[in-house]
């Protein structure tokens, strides 16, 4: 099952991004968002079954061209209060390989840190790469990152996997995802392994640019992602765990339960095989894990940095490839996405038929619910709400604007955006760290590119309509053979 593609070239990867569908807090996932945050925490207080520090963790680095961040990923490992069991570098570069094992290797030697590399001639792809792990490492969990992935929060690891064992129905568990700044890079490069790495050189910033506008477009990415991670973590996701205990699908740094991640690759391998390629695997992943009535679960108080791409154009396109991945997803897992439908149903059945009045053993764990798929199809899922209300938005959305723009309907528009721009900037100020100004006026920058990614979720949407027509059209062929 191969859900790579040249997509992770000239800065598109989505692996190991912040890909949440909120952008506009005027949506329906917005609403949802809000909705949870009235609504409140579960009073359940979970009594797990497993030990979380029993645990075994491994850990995997996919390394594609890194070798600007490599030491700041190792170095931000070598700071957590919890180490893994093993660290496996699995270099996927092929023919484009750079120096970033050198590197690695050197800073595991002054450090003492016991690393496995794996370097392949050619490049496989990272889904082949975590499939593959996923069968041969025999831990309980296993942490699945990207090379230019830096975990800011020391407590990241333990965090993450004393979550993961709170219930049986917790798949996998990441943390905040924000971008990796020069700033960060520097404060990393202070830290003592760092240091002892570096020895008597001098340290030097190989993502930093000595072109001025070059860290000027670096400078405005980064505070835009910034804020759009803000907004969109702590408020829209922050809502979908309180209203439904998880979200749509990891982002970032992720600890899976291992088990469950391999069960995933044999079950769905054999159904999508080769041809079914996604640009973003951890979005079919975690739609999967709902599918089955797992859930994936976000964590506001760790953070994990991400350097991001150096070229605005980038941006567009890279939300057009998730845009498409996402809307993909929906349709592998089209029983999760009509959960909304089957709700009245299963009300009016609760109406005619009330459930009998028997003791029953109190299972104590939040959000609890049955496994299977056989229950999605009947019954729908919680997290299918926010599956169906995101699809809707990344349709209706760019298709309402582009009909006003198409209308001449200028006062409707401005009014919108008005709206919606205070609201957002609102949104931001509440969620942002002291101090706010500073963020709020990189909001306000970085305004008109949320709404140029708004055009580029048409183009997602279109490109997948060409897609699922060629879906069709092959199934067609197929039952006339």
């Amino acid at each position: 099952m191969d859900f790579s593609s040249h997509a992770e070239r000239d800065g598109t990867r989505l692996h190991g991004r912040a890909k949440g569908a909120a952008r506009f807090m005027l949506g329906p996932s917005a609403l949802i968002g809000a909705m949870g945050l009235l609504r409140g925490a579960d009073a359940t207080v979970p009594t797990p079954a497993e030990d979380w520090r029993r645990a075994t963790v491994d850990l995997v680095i996919h390394v594609q061209r890194h070798q600007a961040t490599i030491v700041h990923c190792l170095a931000g490992l070598r700071a957590q209060t919890r180490q893994p069991r093993r660290i496996v570098l699995v270099d996927d570069g092929g023919i484009d390989r750079d120096g970033s094992l050198v590197l690695a290797r050197e800073f595991a030697a002054v450090n003492a840190m016991a690393i496995e590399v794996i370097a392949r001639r050619w490049s496989i792809g990272r889904t082949p790469t975590l499939k593959r792990q996923a069968s041969e490492c025999d831990g309980d969990v296993l942490v699945v990152l990207d090379a230019d992935t830096v975990l800011e929060s020391p407590e990241f690891l333990e965090r993450c996997v004393r979550e993961l064992f709170q219930g049986a129905g917790i798949a996998s568990v990441c943390g905040t995802v924000l971008p990796l700044r020069g700033r960060d890079r520097r404060a990393m490069a202070a830290t003592a392994a760092f240091r002892r790495w570096l020895g008597p050189d001098a340290y030097r910033d190989l993502n930093a640019s000595r072109d001025r506008a070059a860290r000027i477009e670096q400078w405005l990415i980064d505070g835009y992602r910034q804020c759009v991670g803000l907004v969109q973590q702590r408020f829209v996701h922050r809502g979908q765990m309180l209203a439904f205990g998880g979200i749509a699908h990891p982002v970032g740094a992720v600890a899976y339960r291992r088990g469950y991640l391999k069960d995933l690759f044999d079950r769905y391998e054999p159904v999508h095989g080769e041809d079914d390629q996604t640009h973003a695997e951890d979005i079919f992943i975690g739609v999967a894990f709902g599918n089955e009535g797992y859930r994936n679960v976000q964590l506001a108080d760790v953070v994990a940095r991400v350097q991001q791409p150096a070229r605005i154009e980038h941006l567009p396109a890279r939300r057009a490839r998730y845009t498409q991945a996402f809307l993909r997803g929906c349709y592998f897992f089209d029983a999760l996405l009509q959960s909304p439908l089957k709700a009245p149903r299963r009300a009016w059945r609760r109406l005619r038929r009330p459930a009998p009045k028997v003791e029953q053993r109190r299972v104590r764990e939040a959000y609890r619910q049955p496994f299977g798929e056989r229950l999605t199809r009947e019954q729908g899922r919680p997290i299918g709400w926010a599956l169906a209300f995101t699809a809707l938005e990344k349709i209706l959305l760019p298709l309402i604007v582009l009909v006003l723009l198409a209308t001449g309907q200028w006062r409707a528009l401005a009014i919108g955006v008005l709206a919606e721009l205070a609201l957002w900037l609102a949104l931001l100020a509440a969620v942002a760290p002291a101090p706010r100004a500073a963020t709020l006026a990189r909001g306000l920058l970085a305004a008109p590119l949320r709404y140029v990614e708004l055009a580029a979720d048409l183009v997602g949407v279109l490109r997948f309509g060409r897609e699922l027509r060629g879906r069709q059209a092959d199934r067609a062929r197929r039952r006339m053979r």
